[in-house]
């Protein structure tokens, strides 16, 4: 019988933990890198799915509702083999603009106005057709009349710094304050929903101006402060943020109480 000598040496502990140690580095690395590329794959589709998906129940909520008011000889799908999805939102979109036609002739206007006397008269429609039609009005007809700044306020306590919005330019007497006093209407929105928040009126110079577009400013409240501006301003916008920065004191035509003005009586000729 035959001596071997590698037989007598005992196999070291020392280099079986490494083995092991190298095996279990390429397994979680491997399983991280698949971890990676399912989050990134994530992030790449999720907005694409959910846009497909918003624009679709858009348009089939139209469709639905649209399509059961046309004569049949105006819809398609009762004489084609399938069902074109949209058909319903272009009719809506060609009343409205109708409408929006009609409503700039004198005889528009008059109906128009007749509606608005009607439903301003109704005790609990008014309240929300006065509500939405404000919003509406402030949203599409005013020129101008959306945020003009991303700034900074110290809220909910000192110290601590919330994003907000500049609606517009204040007089303290407009809102039950001291006639003169230059304040501005901020808008602090909630995170993730920017259309639920909170409307304060602060002094001009409590109120930092940020170098930011207000389409950014929205962005870092949706993302809950994730996704920061990757783009300067315009080179207008970025002079009109500059100067309100500088020379936050926009001057405002202070209402001035009106005195009566008392006359003497005229003395009488002795």
């Amino acid at each position: 019988m035959s001596f071997d000598p590698h037989m007598s040496k005992k196999p070291d502990p020392r280099s079986q933990v490494k083995t092991v140690d190298v095996e279990i580095k390429t397994q979680s690395s491997f399983f991280g890198k698949l971890r990676a590329y399912f989050f990134t794959g994530l992030v790449i589709t999720a907005p694409i799915a959910i846009t497909i998906w918003a624009t679709f129940w858009f348009v089939t909520l139209f469709d639905a509702r649209v399509k059961a008011f046309l004569p049949d000889i105006y819809n398609p799908d009762t004489y084609l083999p399938i069902k074109i999805p949209g058909f319903g939102l272009i009719f809506a979109l060609i009343g409205i603009t109708l409408i929006g036609f009609l409503a700039a002739n004198l005889v528009g206007r008059t109906l128009i106005g007749l509606w608005d006397k009607i439903l301003n008269r109704t005790p609990v429609v008014r309240s929300i057709y006065k509500g939405s039609k404000q919003i509406f009005e402030t949203l599409f007809a005013q020129k101008g009349a959306s945020f003009r700044y991303v700034c900074m306020v110290e809220w909910p306590r000192k110290g601590a710094w919330s994003l907000a919005f500049v609606s517009r330019e204040v007089d303290g007497g407009h809102v039950g304050l001291e006639p003169g006093r230059l304040m501005y209407a901020v808008y602090v929105s909630t995170t993730p929903n920017p259309t639920s928040g909170y409307l304060f009126f602060v002094d001009q110079e409590d109120v930092k101006i940020l170098d930011m577009s207000v389409e950014d400013g929205l962005k870092l409240v949706i993302s809950m402060g994730l996704v920061f501006p990757d783009r300067p301003l315009d080179e207008e916008d970025e002079v009109n943020a500059a100067e309100v920065a500088v020379k936050p004191e926009v001057k405002l035509p202070a209402k001035k109480p009106r005195v009566a003005s008392k006359k003497k009586p005229a003395r009488s000729a002795d």
